[in-house]
């Protein structure tokens, strides 16, 4: 493939950075990201230390460049260091698994917000069979991950079957064994994947999933394809499968995520980095204490990085690391602030619009929201919130370690996008589809969410069709675009979301990802959870699509007004619904109802800037 590794860096660049060049160790290390991510990605499963991994194996890399001996072999050196930082992540995930067994089975799961199936296909725009390649892939073996992450790369064009060979240690014979293994369970769960997701489906699929959590699993790949090989419905379906190889031949490298390294100190001159190598100072961070080396030995902090200083290795080079981690951290972590950056990383400027009113209507606040401070680490790209303005409101988001937010519209006037964390654009009603506010949702992010609760009068009270005649303009944004999200009866035959998803198929439109709301009326922690749960799967089986959860909060609604549970039972409740969530693949993003803490809405995580609920001290917490 003669394109393989078209994007790392030349011989010469290699060469000169090995000799101390500040500037080409820089580009070295930046140009190789994009690979280490999608080979560290993939063989993680998205899991939600990817970015720790990315950021170990490229300080390796950093540290042994000198001692390359043939630059020549950059790039099979590379994949085999990544390689080697994902075995040993695995080996540190399952001691740890073992030592507390029993008390956090949620670190044995994927972090469904970066679920490498679902960004390929929303990110790199996959259609048709394509995407039923990348969906196959979540119903591989565990032990077959690190095989796919660089048997993709292989069938794209990016490295060669000897560098396979050579990360994995086999000889290629060997490995074009286990790839045609392989490639014969992705192409049983493309037939899987086809059949579950046809319309008018199998009738007797349904009986054969009836006691599936719509979890994809090795397990289920094999029950459901027994059933799709004898069975002549489903076989049908997958007569018209095109080879693999030929849908994969010149796919992109997946871009990087533009949250990727945001937990990294921001560094605002080469003068700080150069301070943070200055030997013979021991192992510091600008922000932590200090760090041991991972391998033994005296280390120095770059940037937050620990980089342990190989013998022979001259200050110029240390220097050079410094750069080369500055350079990373700010090709991939966008300021706010920052002119240069795309329109979509930056906050709209402070246009007054209409104010929005969600779901359950917050009272406003006419006081203005003052600027943020640099905010504390997010702790979770998918944990979001609702937020509208009130005193505080900028210092209580970056306080409260969202990765996401939205604010029912397509602006956030008065309130500041904390580092690290991403605004989501929202067209609330049929009155917001206008070329302004489209044109301001196409420069607010890469998503948009659509019509808030249309089957309510109080809402955005549209009819189906209504919504249908609106949706082209929508999809003309270019955004990743969310369904409707309606109040209730998400997965129920003929409601209001069923009647749209069957109108926008068959009109041909595009909808992305399921947007949901749900609200408990049982406080019990269990029953809330568990009926939480069942609707999600609910939704899921039915449309088979990445599913937000927008609000969600215990809140019982009735003639006589809201109830609310005690904050003890509501943080209760979002801890341990938290935790179910990340256990289901499907589920991309949450956002929890909402940021403000006032008498009306005691579901809030924020009284003000600063003072957290115990409601707000359970979601800091939770990732």
């Amino acid at each position: 493939m003669s394109s393989a590794g078209r994007a790392l860096p030349d011989v010469g660049l290699v060469v000169a950075a090995r000799q101390g060049d500040q500037r080409a160790l820089d580009d070295v290390v930046t140009a190789s990201l994009p690979l280490v991510y999608n080979i560290v990605g993939r063989a993680l499963r998205g899991h939600a230390d990817v970015d720790d991994v990315v950021q170990e194996t490229l300080v390796r890399v950093i540290r042994y460049l000198p001692a390359l001996n043939d630059p020549a072999a950059y790039r099979s050196w590379l994949v085999a260091i990544t390689i080697r930082q994902v075995r040993d992540w695995e080996t540190r995930r399952r001691v740890a698994l073992n030592r507390d067994a029993g008390l956090d089975a949620i670190h044995n799961v994927p972090d469904p917000a970066s679920d490498f199936a679902g960004m390929t296909i929303l990110r790199l725009g996959l259609t048709d069979q394509r995407r039923e390649v990348a969906e196959a892939t979540r119903w591989l073996d565990p032990d077959d991950q690190e095989l796919l992450s660089l048997w993709w790369l292989e069938e794209t064009g990016e490295i060669t079957r000897n560098e396979v060979a050579d990360a994995l240690g086999l000889s290629p014979g060997h490995v074009a064994v286990r790839i045609h293994r392989m490639k014969e369970q992705i192409q049983s769960a493309r037939a899987v994947v086809r059949a579950l997701r046809a319309r008018p489906g199998c009738p007797e699929l349904g009986a054969v999933t009836a006691e599936w959590d719509g979890t994809p699993s090795s397990l289920w790949r094999k029950r459901l394809a027994r059933h799709v090989r004898d069975c002549a419905f489903c076989v049908r379906l997958g007569s018209t499968l095109l080879p693999i190889d030929r849908l994969l031949a010149g796919l992109p490298l997946l871009p990087l995520p533009a949250g990727l390294g945001a937990h990294l100190p921001n560094v605002s001159a080469p003068a700080a980095a150069a301070s943070a190598v200055a030997p013979p100072s021991p192992a510091v961070g600008p922000t932590a204490g200090p760090t041991p080396p991972a391998d033994g030995g005296s280390g120095q902090s770059v940037v937050g990085l620990v980089v342990n200083r190989p013998r022979g290795l001259v200050p110029s080079l240390v220097a050079g690391v410094a750069a080369a981690v500055l350079a990373i951290t700010m090709a991939v972590v966008i300021q706010p602030d920052d002119p240069s950056a795309p329109s979509w990383a930056a906050p709209p400027s402070a246009v007054p619009t209409a104010a929005v009113t969600p779901s359950v209507a917050p009272p406003p606040s006419a006081r203005p929201a003052s600027k943020a401070p640099a905010s504390p680490v997010v702790s979770s790209a998918r944990k979001g919130v609702g937020v509208w303005n009130f005193a505080g409101a900028s210092q209580a988001l970056a306080n409260s370690k969202a990765g996401w937010y939205y604010t029912w519209g397509t602006q956030h006037p008065g309130i500041s996008t904390p580092r690290g964390a991403t605004f989501v654009p929202m067209i609330r009603s049929a009155e917001n589809v206008t070329a302004t506010e489209l044109a301001r949702a196409r420069a607010a992010g890469p998503y948009l969410l659509t019509f808030n609760e249309p089957d309510l009068p109080e809402q955005a009270n549209m009819t189906v069709d209504q919504a249908l005649d609106l949706w082209p303009p929508l999809m003309a944004t270019g955004s990743r675009l969310g369904s409707p999200a309606v109040a209730w009866g998400a997965p129920d035959p003929q409601g209001w979301l069923d009647r749209f998803m069957t109108g926008a198929q068959a009109r041909g439109h595009r909808v992305d990802f399921i947007t949901l709301h749900w609200f408990g009326a049982d406080f019990t922690t269990a029953t809330a959870v568990a009926q939480l749960r069942q609707y999600l799967q609910a939704v899921y089986q039915r449309y088979r699509k990445p599913i937000w959860l927008t609000e969600f909060a215990l809140i019982r609604f009735g003639a006589g007004g809201s109830q609310f549970p005690s904050p003890e039972q509501q943080a209760a409740f979002l801890t341990a619904a938290t935790a179910m969530l990340g256990q289901l693949p499907y589920l991309q993003r949450y956002a929890w109802f909402g940021l403000p803490a006032t008498d009306q809405d005691r579901s809030g995580l924020f009284r003000d800037g600063t003072e957290a609920t115990a409601v707000g001290r359970a979601f800091q917490a939770a990732r």
